[in-house]
């Protein structure tokens, strides 16, 4: 330490002049407040100016363990998959949507609202979804995956997830990341059990996956093109 150095800082346990037995022994409990101050100083006193750590590099070799799902999507049934300009084509329709609706925000938010039409049984109308700050969409967007993951695909569901991913703000919070991913997934495992080949269904379970993966850049679960 710079000479004059110890008079700039405070010491954290200032022991003053005080009365101690003879005695005194600093390796065995303190019996009185003096004693314990005296002992943890005469400590510090004793403990080295600089600490080198001893690390073995045999240690810093071996890699850390992450945890992370890299399972992707189910592909599309045969004859189902979309093509790649079909994708771009979703996901710029789906850009213009999302600077539409971050324009007209502040329009939304000053009309009037009924009460009763704040429930998601009704559709996903601007009025309704302007009003959301990201805790509300990624609240809704949870409740309706988990609701999906034991019911089935509906076109009025496609619609909600279709706003609440229009009102996602980028860059993604992690639990928003993680809804979306579990979101195209159960898409795709919808979609691999469609056995009427519903055409619309399929298309529209084609575009959640589309969104997820190009727009939101989770390319691992993107659709081949076909």
């Amino acid at each position: 330490m710079e000479p004059g150095m110890e008079e700039l800082m405070p010491r954290l346990l200032p022991v003053g002049d005080c009365d101690l037995a003879e005695d005194f022994d600093p390796t065995v409990p303190p019996r009185t407040p003096q004693e314990y101050l005296k002992r943890v100083q005469i400590e510090a006193a004793r403990c080295p100016d600089v600490v080198v750590a001893q690390i073995d590099p045999r240690k810093l070799k071996k890699k850390p363990t992450v945890n992370i799902s890299i399972s992707g999507c189910q592909p599309a049934p045969e004859g189902y998959s979309p093509t790649l300009k079909w994708q771009q084509q979703q996901v710029a329709n789906f850009s213009a949507v999302r600077q539409s609706l971050n324009k007209h925000r502040n329009h939304w938010r000053s009309q009037h609202l009924d009460s009763n039409v704040t429930m998601v049984g009704f559709p996903p109308l601007l009025s309704i979804v302007s009003r959301m700050n990201q805790a509300t969409v990624t609240s809704v967007l949870e409740y309706l995956i988990s609701w999906f993951g034991e019911k089935k695909f509906t076109p009025e569901l496609g619609r909600w997830f279709y706003a609440l991913l229009a009102c996602l703000e980028k860059p993604l919070l992690p639990e928003a990341h993680s809804l979306i991913r579990q979101l195209a997934r159960r898409c795709s495992e919808v979609r691999a059990l469609e056995e009427s080949k519903n055409e619309e269904q399929i298309s529209a379970l084609n575009l959640i996956i589309c969104l997820v993966s190009r727009y939101f850049d989770q390319r691992d679960l993107a659709d081949e093109p076909s």
